[in-house]
C-alpha cells in the first residue's frame, strides 16, 4: 500500500495505518536523522536510531495531522526531530549552568554544527524568522534538521527548486545577521 494512502488513513482514525507506515519510512527517517547528527561536534548524546524513535513517539502521541503526501510527512518529522534536539539541548544547558544564566553565541554557521548554547540560540532565531516568514523558516528547518536537498524541499512544499534555493539563501543571510547581532 502506498505511504500517502496510509497517512490519509491514519489521519482519518485508522490506528494501524500509522504503525504500518513506520517500516516503510524508517530508513528514510534514519537517514534524515543521521544527516543532521553527522554535523554535530563533540560527543553525541543521541544516536540517529534513538532520535527517530523519540520523534516517532511524539508523532504517534499527538493528533495525526492531514498529511498531504510522503514529503509533507518527512517535513513534519524533521520539525519533530528539531524539537527533540532543542529539548535535549535545553536540558543539557540547564544541567550545565543552572537556571537564569545568559547564553552567549560564538560564530555560528547555520549549516555547521552548533553546540548546546548555539543550538538554542539558532532555535530562537528560527522562531523569530518564522514570525516574519514561515516558509523561509520551514526551508531552513527542512535543510538543517531534515537534511533535505533543495529538490526534496521543493517537492515537500510543492514549489519550484529555484525558489527554494533563492529563499534558502535569503533565509541563511538573515539568520547570519540575526545571530551576529
Amino acid at each position: 500500500m502506498e505511504i500517502t494512502d496510509l497517512l490519509h488513513r491514519a489521519h482519518n482514525g485508522d490506528s494501524d495505518a500509522l504503525n504500518s507506515v513506520v517500516p516503510l519510512v524508517y530508513n528514510e527517517l534514519r537517514r534524515l536523522a543521521a544527516n543532521y547528527l553527522r554535523r554535530e561536534q563533540g560527543p553525541l548524546t543521541i544516536q540517529a536510531t534513538a532520535l527517530v524513535h523519540e520523534a516517532y513517539l511524539r508523532i504517534a502521541g499527538s493528533p495525526v495531522p492531514a498529511y498531504e503526501n510522503r514529503s509533507h510527512f518527512y517535513g513534519i518529522a524533521a520539525r519533530v526531530m528539531r524539537q527533540v534536539l532543542v529539548d535535549m539541548a535545553r536540558a543539557r544547558s540547564a544541567e550545565k549552568r543552572g537556571p537564569g544564566l545568559e547564553i552567549t553565541v560564538a560564530d555560528l554557521d547555520i549549516l555547521g554544527a552548533p553546540g548546546n548554547d548555539d543550538f538554542l540560540t539558532l532555535n530562537d532565531a528560527l522562531d523569530r524568522l518564522a514570525s516574519i516568514n514561515a516558509r523561509k523558516a520551514h526551508l531552513i528547518e527542512l535543510r538543517f534538521f531534515g537534511g533535505m536537498t533543495a529538490e526534496e524541499s521543493a517537492a515537500a512544499l510543492e514549489i519550484p527548486v529555484h525558489i527554494v534555493r533563492r529563499e534558502l539563501r535569503v533565509a541563511q543571510a538573515w539568520l547570519r545577521r540575526e545571530l551576529a547581532s
